[in-house]
């Protein structure tokens, strides 16, 4: 695997963004993601009961079919907790850039981050779409990655390549979150095209596993979006033997989970009000989920994320988090070490002595910054 110094899009591949005038700054804020043959789509959402309205037609559209072309992002409003007009909105939307691109209603997938509880705009969207379909570029990650930005503060992009056979792949992906960060199954908003000849199945499988050991060993703040959404194209251009299984799979699934680690560790860094980049290792616990468990606890702990944020070497919040989580663990047999608090990345190793389970999750500090933000969020 070579990882590519420009974050550069698969073959078949082409990207925009630019602002449509939903954000009051001007900023950019819309985004389209285009294959221009049929990819195969695998799709991971948030848990939350409450989900966004694009999500619930999504969750149609991968029910009747698998491919599909493009995916249409806006940021500055979340399309949440918006009822069936909601919904309709997110279609009119998806079916618009579907006729500005020629191509068959239902094959654009559709995205929105950013205030939850109104109504979108799709008139702006709409209005927008021609000159976002002419912009297009297989040089336009740079641009749609920061169309799709909220509170971040830089973007987030990588691309990778892989051999498969005789044959190149890559993948290229972007992702944006800097709070509202607790996943589950998905989360934040993450758009990965590849140029893979990949089945349905395995495409399905590498992405779960990915996510798993990334995404979803993430926290900023322990809450959970309704919109949280992790979405992959696979437009078979790169013409590969098609990977199913075997080495080739593996070899792209460990690039896959590259690529998701990466990103995840930038959204980490770029938490809102972050200073410090944490990394918690829980080691030696009954099982790798008790592990997890432990480690999350850790990461979702106000008193130790503001402890780290004032260099303030207070280990007992760290105890305190793990044994109010609910694994087996005793005074007698855990062991903690940290790394510097003055330093801008802090490691934090637990060892339990239970078993042999272990995890690694991914935060930030807590900041009065973050308290800032928040309280300005509107």
């Amino acid at each position: 695997m070579i990882i590519l110094k420009k974050a550069v899009l698969p073959k078949g591949f082409k990207a925009n963004g630019l602002s449509c005038g939903l954000k009051k700054s001007g900023k950019a804020d819309l985004a389209l993601f285009y294959s221009d043959t049929p990819a195969q789509a695998a799709c991971l959402f948030t848990s939350n009961k409450i989900i966004a309205a694009p999500l619930k037609l999504n969750k149609q559209l991968l029910k009747k079919q698998g491919l599909f072309q493009a995916i249409l992002v806006n940021s500055g409003n979340a399309n949440c907790f918006t009822g069936i007009a909601g919904v309709k909105k997110a279609k009119e939307s998806a079916d618009s850039a579907a006729s500005a691109l020629q191509v068959k209603q239902g094959m654009v997938l559709a995205n929105s981050t950013g205030i939850i509880g109104k109504a979108l705009d799709v008139s702006k969207i709409k209005k927008a779409l021609p000159a976002l379909v002419k912009g297009l570029s297989a040089a336009g990650l740079p641009k749609a990655s920061e169309a799709i930005m909220t509170t971040d503060t830089f973007k987030k992009e990588i691309a990778v390549s892989l051999d498969c056979g005789k044959k190149k792949v890559i993948i290229s992906a972007c992702a944006k979150g800097a709070g509202m960060i607790s996943p589950d199954m998905a989360t934040l908003l993450c758009f990965i095209m590849t140029d893979a000849d990949i089945t349905a199945k395995a495409l399905k499988q590498a992405l779960k596993e990915s996510v798993e050991k990334s995404f979803n060993c993430l926290t900023v703040d322990g809450c959970m979006s309704t919109n949280d959404s992790v979405m992959m194209f696979a437009n078979g251009q790169a013409c590969n033997r098609r990977i199913s299984a075997g080495k080739d799979y593996r070899q792209f699934a460990q690039a896959l989970t590259y690529v998701c680690l990466k990103l995840a560790k930038m959204i980490a860094k770029d938490g809102e009000g972050a200073t410090k980049f944490i990394q918690i290792t829980v080691d030696k616990a009954r099982n790798d989920l008790e592990a997890k468990k432990a480690a999350l606890a850790i990461a979702n702990s106000n008193l130790f994320k503001t402890a780290v944020f004032g260099e303030n070497p207070n280990f007992g919040r760290i105890f305190a988090a793990v044994g109010a989580c609910g694994i087996e663990v005793d005074e007698e047999s855990v062991k903690c070490k940290v790394s510097p608090l003055k330093n801008k990345e802090v490691d934090v190793y637990l060892q339990i002595n239970k078993g042999k389970g272990k995890a690694t999750v991914y935060t930030s500090d807590l900041t009065p910054e973050y308290v800032k933000i928040n309280a300005e969020y509107n």
